[in-house]
C-alpha cells in the first residue's frame, strides 16, 4: 500500500483511493510475457518494482523499444486501450517484478474526472517519443558496435549489475541484427577492454 501511495504521490487523494479501490497488483516472474501483439488490452500497467521491457516482433527479430522502470507505464497500452485497439507490442518482464494494474474501464472514466491523471500520461508520452527519437537515431547514425556497446551499458545501469547475463543471439535478436555479427563486434569490444566475456554472463568494465 505504501509503495503504491509512492508512485501515486502526484495524484490528489481522491485519486489515489479510487485506484486503491478498483486496482489491484501483480508478481510477474523473469521473463513472464504479460502483453502480446493483437491482444486487446483489459488493465494498464503502472510499475511498482522490478523493469519490463517493450519491443515489437517482426518474423524471428525483435527491436527493443523502451524499458518500464518504476513509477513508469506502458504508453503504448495506454493508446490501445483509449482506441479500442488490439496490441502492436509484446511486454516481458525482464527481471521479477511488481506490478499495480489500472482497470482500462476505470482509466476511462479517471482521465474525465480526473484530470490530474492526464499528465501522468503525458509525461509518459514525452518520455517514450525521446527514447524513441533516441532509438531512431542509434540506427540510422551510429555503427553497430557503438549501439552494442551503448545497448549493454544501458541494461546494466537499468538492472543494477555489470554482470549481464544475456546471450549472444538475445542482444542480436533485440538490436534486429544477427547473431554471427554480434559475437564478431563482442571479441571487438573484449579486445579493446569495453567487456569482458565469461563463459555464462558478459561483464561490463
Amino acid at each position: 500500500m505504501n509503495d503504491i501511495k509512492r508512485i501515486l504521490s502526484k495524484l490528489s487523494p481522491a485519486l489515489i483511493q479510487e485506484i486503491e479501490e478498483e486496482s489491484s497488483t501483480m508478481d510477474v516472474p523473469s521473463n513472464t510475457e504479460i502483453l502480446r501483439e493483437g491482444q486487446y488490452v483489459k488493465v494498464i500497467p503502472i510499475v511498482i518494482t522490478g523493469l519490463i521491457k517493450v519491443f515489437s516482433r517482426y518474423e524471428e527479430k525483435e527491436l527493443l523499444l523502451y524499458y518500464i522502470k518504476p513509477e513508469e507505464s506502458c504508453i503504448m497500452s495506454f493508446a490501445a486501450s483509449l482506441n479500442n485497439e488490439p496490441s502492436k507490442v509484446f511486454a516481458v518482464a525482464e527481471e521479477d517484478s511488481t506490478v499495480l494494474l489500472l482497470p482500462v474501464d476505470k482509466v476511462a472514466k479517471w482521465t474525465k474526472q480526473f484530470p490530474d491523471i492526464n499528465n501522468l500520461f503525458y509525461q509518459q508520452y514525452n518520455l517514450r517519443y525521446s527514447e524513441l527519437l533516441t532509438t531512431i537515431n542509434h540506427l540510422l547514425f551510429n555503427k553497430l558496435d557503438v549501439r552494442v556497446l551503448g545497448f549493454l551499458q544501458e541494461r546494466s545501469k537499468l538492472t543494477g549489475t555489470k554482470e549481464l547475463k544475456i546471450s549472444h543471439r538475445q542482444i542480436a535478436s533485440e538490436l534486429g541484427t544477427a547473431r554471427e555479427v554480434v559475437s564478431r563486434i563482442l571479441k571487438k569490444l573484449e579486445a579493446e577492454n569495453h567487456l569482458k566475456q565469461h563463459s555464462n554472463y558478459i561483464e561490463i568494465l
